[in-house]
């Protein structure tokens, strides 16, 4: 029988800490954590997700500069905005909405992030300290697997781990999270020949591809842990992992479903990443 790990326990659990972190900080510093949030465009995702992150920060007691730019934003108008928060004292953690419009140069806008506001765990010296095992702000959707999986007991070290997908957002530093936590450490992809046996060899499989129902029963190895990092439509535009739930959920000891599970940790680890930022800056 699987368990289902619930990403929206273990996401209020966490944000209970953090709002305590939070308050400590105020007390000791005489100012409210601060996240600046950058959009540029109208594009519909991008503000759903923005106007979370604003909600998420009004209820843990992180103050949020929200900061909105019309799609016709000229490259040097939100190189000026960046600039501004970087130097603005009161900001602890600069987040940049992806994706930009397609004429910004979107490296050179990031690059302009200091790791000590690289709340999204994005940057250069953010991920090369993270290749390294060394202290750093984390990517917040791979970070928030590592807290269900420690929350849940589930032993990491010596285990077959599998990542189904090399983004720069998830599936890399899913692995790097992996590996330094002592899990030995495959990670497949469009060009992988034998994925399914791969699969099947995985005590951890991580599916973060974005292909609706991609991983099926002959996939998964009986007992193995499977984290679904997927949200996709479905053809009845139903939301849906990458993993084929009832399909899969027999063969496994612990599930996430989508949605309720990795996706609510996500903004909460970009809040633990904040509280992070600024309890360093003090």
């Amino acid at each position: 029988m699987y368990k289902l790990i619930d990403g929206k326990a273990h996401s209020a659990r966490l944000r209970g800490e953090i709002k305590l972190r939070a308050e400590k900080f105020t007390e000791k510093s005489g100012r409210k954590i601060g996240l600046a949030v950058v959009l540029v465009g109208d594009n519909p995702a991008s503000q759903v997700y923005v106007r979370n992150k604003i909600k998420a920060c009004e209820e843990t007691g992180i103050k949020s500069f929200a900061n909105f730019l019309p799609e016709s934003a000229t490259q040097a108008q939100v190189e000026e905005l960046v600039k501004s928060l970087v130097n603005d004292a009161n900001v602890d953690g600069i987040l940049v909405q992806l994706p930009l419009p397609a004429h910004l140069d979107e490296k050179a806008i990031m690059s302009l992030i200091p790791v000590e506001k690289d709340v999204d765990g994005f940057s250069e010296q953010n991920m090369g300290r993270l290749c390294l095992n060394e202290k750093c702000l984390v990517a917040c959707t791979p970070n928030g697997v590592m807290q269900m999986l420690r929350a849940e007991g589930i032993e990491i070290r010596g285990k077959n781990a599998v990542v189904i997908g090399r983004s720069n957002i998830v599936g890399k530093p899913m692995a790097m999270l992996l590996l330094n936590a002592d899990a030995t450490v495959t990670v497949c992809h469009s060009k992988t020949a034998n994925l399914k046996e791969i699969c099947r060899s995985a005590d951890i499989l991580v599916a973060a591809i974005g292909r609706a129902k991609f991983v099926t029963a002959d996939m998964v190895k009986d007992g193995a842990v499977v984290v679904d990092v997927g949200i996709n439509r479905n053809s009845e535009g139903k939301l849906c992992g990458d993993v084929d739930f009832e399909d899969v959920k027999c063969r496994c000891s612990y599930i996430t479903p989508v949605p309720g599970g990795v996706g609510p940790m996500t903004i909460t680890m970009l809040l633990y990443n904040t509280v992070c930022a600024a309890e360093r800056s003090l």
